[in-house]
């Protein structure tokens, strides 16, 4: 049995595995960039939604961001606490109880305000209310993931807004990173202020997105608590600056434990074939794209001998890792574990049931590396999706 098997044989497979440790390791860094820099962080559940996990971000976090009633209703019942809520655009039939689970609820245009403006100030409980704004001005290089891209639909660009906030809007929303550092958003602030900044002396609270991944190896802390010290300054009237990150808190705290199902060569490329899909269980490594690190193998060189391209279990002809082969210390056989690092955060939520394949089953390692298996998703669950 090989090192790998020893460590992960013990998990089933396929599945997702969190370790207790790691994550609370990222919650104490946010924390402490929270308490330092006096703002609030709160957990974006489109990028963590690991909910077993929720008494442990509460004890840390301000509570969790939400873009969808599920996710609200989510944060309300696993965490016990009201949403900030965004999405870019609200149901008729939804939004009554988008207000229940919300304290913050954030429109994505004028039209949806003034659309929900009446039922939204009726509301019987106190709802902060604001508006999502472009920056225009972003440093992501993929355009999938770039809200400030021209055209986009997300955020209302300067020339739409008026002087003044309306009447009934506490605050704005501004989103333009996906894993960047804190000198990006510097940039991005400059640019949110120069558009926006008569309107930031008008608000109560700013909420500074997602995309902050503080928790990445490099991470400047110490600049990123400098501006946000910086903008709060500049703008005294607000009582609270808020960021959202998901990305963040579950960066580097589980895998995703696979198994060699098969191996097969074709004009001299082997691939393992896996029972996970990259489709179905990984499916932005495809959207990114980006390689995921696969645990004990490595990048190819001249004169590696056990190079392989790893393939998913669907049927879908680009279900396999594009962005390159991995090479292994000792050749794959039929039954090995592969075990892909950092899984936990945008990976595993998401999933989709894509020619059925079977789910991986869902886990959590605690700080006393005890294992607790939560779900081994099966036919019902697949069912149930489909009607």
């Amino acid at each position: 049995m090989n090192t790998i098997d020893e460590l992960y044989g013990k998990y089933p497979s396929p599945c997702y595995v969190l370790f207790e440790e790691s994550l609370e390791a990222n919650l104490q860094l946010l924390d402490l960039v929270q308490q330092s820099a006096g703002v609030s962080i709160i957990c974006a559940l489109k990028g963590f939604a690991f909910w077993h996990a929720f008494p442990m971000v509460k004890e840390y976090l301000h509570g969790a961001t939400a873009s969808s009633l599920n996710e609200a209703r989510l944060i309300s019942e696993e965490m016990g606490c009201e949403a900030h809520t965004y999405a870019p655009v609200y149901l008729p039939e939804e939004f009554e109880h988008l207000l229940i689970y919300s304290n913050h609820l954030t429109f994505n245009s004028l039209s949806q305000w003034y659309r929900f403006k009446e039922q939204a100030q009726k509301s019987p409980k106190k709802v902060s209310f604001g508006l999502r704004v472009n920056p225009e001005y972003s440093e992501i290089e993929t355009d999938l993931y770039n809200p400030a891209a021209p055209g986009c639909r997300l955020g209302i660009p300067v020339e739409q807004m008026p002087e003044q906030l309306p009447d009934g809007i506490e605050g704005l929303h501004m989103h333009a990173l996906c894993e960047n550092d804190s000198y990006a958003l510097e940039h991005c602030l400059e640019s949110f202020e120069a558009k926006f900044g008569h309107l930031i002396k008008q608000c109560k609270w700013v909420n500074l997105g997602g995309g902050h991944l503080i928790t990445r190896e490099g991470y400047d802390i110490a600049h990123l608590i400098d501006i946000l010290k910086a903008f709060k300054q500049r703008y005294p009237n607000l009582e609270e600056v808020i960021l959202e990150p998901g990305e963040a808190v579950g960066w580097q705290t589980g895998v995703l434990v696979s198994t060699v199902e098969d191996i097969v060569e074709n004009k001299g490329i082997r691939t393992a074939i896996l029972n996970v899909s990259f489709s179905c269980h990984m499916p932005d490594c495809l959207e990114m794209p980006y390689k995921p690190t696969i645990i004990g193998a490595h990048e190819p060189t001249e004169g590696d001998k056990f190079v392989y391209r790893m393939g998913g279990n669907s049927c879908l002809a680009g279900d396999f890792m594009g962005m390159g082969d991995f090479a292994f210390p000792e050749p794959l056989e039929i039954g090995d574990r592969v075990v892909f690092d950092d899984m936990i955060h945008y990976t595993m939520v998401k999933t989709t049931f894509f020619n059925g394949v079977k789910h991986p089953a869902i886990g959590m390692v605690d700080k006393e590396q005890n294992f607790f298996l939560f779900r081994e998703p099966g036919y019902e669950a697949y069912k149930e999706k489909l009607g």
